[in-house]
């Protein structure tokens, strides 16, 4: 299986499909809990006009957690390392929850390593209720570990439409997060998250496209504050009504064709 070792001894893993860097290549990254395995309902439909790269972050997945503290600016230097393995200079990054704030904070620090940004399910200001929500998933994991703490977090990170039309397959989706994940390692990561700053403004002169999506029934992240954070960004936002937390799982088909109609449009807007 394809990993590369970071600097301080960490084994990354990753995904590729198509990759060739003469051409556009596009990154997904996961939000916290997730694996590359996530994306992989989307793959045939980006890999068909993108290289396409997905992996699993410090801590997520198949990768280590390594000996050094996790920060935000060590995810940031994992993804520079594995961009320059692969022999990628820019692509577009497209993220989720954690993996939009790892992009957005790529993006203030390389802003040349990003063509494109698309920023889901992420917010201006760090929310009370997400911070009680991650502080409540460290202890369940503590108290109780990984299958408990993904049953608690359903209602969260999924809208009321979809936890009705997939109730059946509730624990399948549990079962699927305990055994993708490791408890120590998603404490740390949570614990990270815990003390990362709230998302500021683009530093002046900043001018990468970039697109804001997020659910109206995101229990973590508002529709303003999303909003503010399209401000920050300089960027376009859009609402999506009837969605929760977790985009490209409640609305596939919906997440893609925003992605790919944005990825692929000519500056200016036009297609």
């Amino acid at each position: 299986m394809p990993y590369f070792t970071t600097k301080d001894e960490c084994k990354i893993f990753y995904r590729t499909h198509g990759i060739d860097t003469s051409d556009r290549v596009v990154i997904l990254l996961n939000g916290t809990t997730q694996t590359t395995l996530y994306w992989g309902a989307h793959a045939p439909a980006f890999s068909k006009q993108f290289g396409l790269v997905c992996y699993d972050a410090r801590a997520q997945g198949q990768s280590g957690l390594g000996d050094e503290p996790i920060t935000l600016k060590l995810h940031v230097a994992d993804l520079k390392e594995l961009c320059a393995h692969l022999g990628i200079d820019s692509a577009h990054l497209v993220g989720l929850s954690h993996g939009a704030r790892l992009a957005l904070a790529l993006a203030k620090d390389s802003p040349e390593m990003v063509d494109r940004l698309v920023l889901c399910s992420l917010g201006a200001k760090t929310s009370y209720r997400s911070q009680a929500a991650v502080r409540s998933w460290i202890k369940i994991l503590q108290l109780s570990g990984l299958e408990a703490m993904a049953w608690a977090a359903l209602p969260t990170v999924f809208g009321s439409n979809f936890l009705r039309h997939h109730h059946k397959a509730m624990e399948m989706i549990v079962a699927a997060v305990a055994k993708r994940n490791n408890a120590n390692a998603l404490i740390a990561q949570l614990e990270a998250i815990l003390r990362y700053p709230a998302p500021d403004r683009m530093p002046d002169g900043y001018n990468r496209p970039t697109l804001v999506l997020s659910g109206s029934e995101d229990a973590l992240v508002s529709p303003a504050d999303a909003g503010l954070l399209a401000d920050f960004c300089n960027a376009r936002y859009e609402e999506l009504t009837g969605i929760g937390h977790s985009i490209p799982a409640e609305a596939p088909r919906v997440f893609e064709r925003r992605v790919l109609e944005f990825l692929t449009e000519k500056p200016g807007g036009e297609k």
